[in-house]
């Protein structure tokens, strides 16, 4: 009996609910708590930024494409509420997403578009997602053309209730 390639297809480490722990990650200004949600559905990767401060939650979600380059209106960068380089109105971010190290690790590389007290720029960003500790922590290190030093998170696999 031949099974359909779907059915083949194995559930990718990356799936599922990663909760940050604040005591080994670059500290998270402008936010309390931050869970990172990730599902893959063939060259599609869904990253959905849940996050806290006090009462309020706030959620958004980047979905890159392995396959080809995409082009995000709303690219949302977790640390631009504290930093003040707000993305530039109507200007889409180009994102390019690929598979490394035998798929441990996803890369994704942005050209945003932000607002700066002169006008606009783009700031460079590229953020290397590593499966770490037999999959059940998540390391992620992102840098910056805005930053001298790395932004450097790790986060570890909880059950999807929060």
């Amino acid at each position: 009996m031949l099974l359909p390639i779907v059915a083949l297809a194995a559930t990718s480490p990356f799936e599922g609910r990663w909760r940050l722990d604040r005591s080994r990650s670059t500290v998270l200004d402008g936010w309390h708590a931050w869970d990172l949600v990730i599902s893959v559905t063939g060259s599609q990767v869904s990253l959905r930024h849940d996050l806290k401060w006090g009462r309020t939650d706030f959620s958004a979600t980047n979905t890159v494409d392995t396959a080809h380059p995409v082009s995000l209106p709303a690219f949302f960068r977790v640390e631009q509420r504290h930093m003040a380089l707000y993305p530039a109105k109507g200007q889409p971010t180009p994102v390019r997403a690929a598979w490394l190290d035998a798929g441990r690790t996803l890369r994704v590389e942005a050209d945003a578009p932000i607002e700066i007290s002169q006008g606009q720029a783009v700031m460079r960003i590229y953020a290397e997602y590593r499966l770490v500790e037999g999959d059940r922590e998540l390391l992620l290190i992102e840098l910056h053309s805005s930053r001298p030093r790395p932004l450097v998170y790790r986060f570890t696999k909880v059950s999807e209730e929060k």
